[in-house]
């Protein structure tokens, strides 16, 4: 293991020069100090999780100190929000202070957000709230533990520089971590800019450093834009399958590499309805969890816009074409082990889609559902579900159907019990458990966060102590108003 001056640095994006970002040094918040860490995002640079206790971590990551090696650069981006195309958009508060490459010869981006102004920041001050970064810190690593595709984040440090939003609140500092932090909107910015050569070596670099398996190809490019589609399609299927709502899909914040992250207003379903809305700013519901699919599949559109001076249009077209029945096949998998169900029948789409019908009526807890149902045999199982939906009816109806399945599954009910509680979590980030975290650590505890992001590390594992994090949320719990700003 290494210590924080021990490692190696090979800025690969810094060196596409000026054209893809600027020069900008981070601006150090005020008295820092260590808020999380995660041990397993350090154990990817490498690094000995001792250091994170050191003075000079927090130092690092506050922007008092910065490694010799490194180069902070604000990326250059535009992109669509909310349909709406915005032609200059880059990092406004977050810098890309290097590349580090660990010793498996695998690169990470090092990404501190709140690290202050940059020629990007379009009026704001640059910085992050300390509630927005432990949400996003705990979202990362919880998704991750989830086996959903993340960014993942190393640490969060705190500060007593105030800021203000809707009062005043303090800054804070977050390292994430990716293999890229290239966008959508970064094809974009230089195809609505008319800069063919720069996009040529954007579209270089991505395909070199990230897609290199496509070389080999006949298109390139096309092979590029199919790994884009079928990495994003996977993403949204497990999206969808474990009720994540990221409530900003703009064009800036989708990920070439098919990976969550620039999270803000997100949640995860508490009860089950598709027509939720998790971004308080989002009046119109284009980010509902039901529209994740289709949004998507817009944005793969606007990327394939983008990339049209190097592929044809009608490859683009038969290749944007493959995104839904790729996105509905693996979404049919995840929902087939949730159930317990080993292998493929015609009828399952129907199976799944009856018990979201009958879920959506009865307000049932999405995750618990899932959880419950691997408890027990499958008939005592589903006799301790029932009590939790309204048209028991339809409920019935559909639990005969169900058990008709399970029965032409191989193996016993002990083997179905293994096999569903490892797909099926115990624990997940719900927005109350969060917001619990926050209140302790803007008074000044920091305890509830690190034990919350300890549980979430393991959301499969029953947990002795920790029973109360698996508990459904209370009423006030399920109406908590998140912003574009938390």
């Amino acid at each position: 293991m290494k210590a924080l001056d021990e490692l190696t640095f090979d800025n690969r994006f810094a060196r596409l020069g000026d054209a893809f970002s600027t020069s900008v040094l981070p601006e150090p918040i005020a008295e820092p100090r260590l808020v999380v860490a995660s041990d397993a995002a350090m154990a990817l640079l490498d690094l000995d999780p001792t250091e994170a206790h050191s003075p000079v971590f927090a130092e690092l990551f506050s922007g008092h100190k910065l490694w010799a090696e490194a180069e902070p650069r604000a990326m250059v981006y535009s992109g669509h929000q909310f349909g709406s195309y915005n032609p200059r958009l880059g990092d406004g508060r977050g810098l890309l202070l290097g590349e580090v490459r660990n010793d498996a010869g695998e690169y990470w981006d090092l990404h501190l957000k709140g690290a202050g102004q940059t020629p990007y920041s379009r009026m704001g001050d640059g910085r992050a709230v300390l509630r927005s970064s432990i949400r996003e810190f705990l979202a990362s690593e919880a998704l991750h533990a989830l086996g959903i595709a993340s960014n993942r984040a190393l640490c969060v440090i705190g500060s007593n520089t105030p800021v203000w939003r809707e009062t005043q609140e303090h800054a804070a500092m977050l390292l994430r971590l990716a293999p890229s932090h290239v966008r959508f909107g970064h094809f974009e910015y230089f195809y609505y800019t008319r800069q063919p050569e720069q996009q040529k070596i954007l579209a270089e670099h991505v395909l070199n450093h990230h897609f290199p398996e496509c070389r080999d190809q006949p298109e390139p490019y096309l092979a590029m834009f199919r790994s884009i589609v079928e990495r994003n399609a996977e993403l949204i299927a497990h999206w969808q399958a474990y009720g994540f709502c990221h409530g900003v899909m703009n064009t800036d914040n989708m990920s070439i590499l098919g990976i969550t992250f620039d999270f803000g207003p997100f949640a995860f379903l508490d009860d089950f309805d598709a027509r939720f809305v998790c971004n308080h700013s989002d009046d119109q519901g284009r980010y509902s969890y039901s529209n994740q699919v289709p949004i998507a599949h817009w944005n793969l559109s606007a990327l394939a816009q983008a990339l049209t001076p190097f592929i044809s249009v009608e490859a683009l077209r038969e290749t944007l074409a493959l995104f839904l029945p790729l996105y509905e096949a693996h979404y049919l998998d995840l929902m087939r082990r949730r159930l317990g169900l080993t292998h493929a029948e015609d009828a399952d789409k129907a199976l799944i889609e009856g018990l979201l019908q009958v879920m959506q009526q009865g307000a049932v807890d999405y995750t618990l559902f899932f959880r419950k149902l691997g408890d027990q045999p499958a008939e005592a199982a589903l006799r301790v579900v029932r009590d939790d939906f309204v048209d028991l009816a339809s409920f019935d109806r559909w639990s005969e159907d169900y058990l008709a399945r399970i029965a032409r599954e191989p193996g016993n009910s002990e083997k179905r019990r293994a096999r569903m509680h490892a797909v099926n979590p115990l624990y997940i980030l719900r927005n109350y458990l969060a917001q619990r975290a926050i209140e302790a650590a803007e008074a000044g505890d920091y305890s509830e966060v690190r034990r919350l992001h300890q549980v979430l590390c393991t959301p499969f594992d029953e947990q002795p102590g920790m029973e109360a994090y698996a508990e459904r949320p209370p009423e006030w719990g399920k109406h908590l108003e998140i912003s574009c700003s938390s």
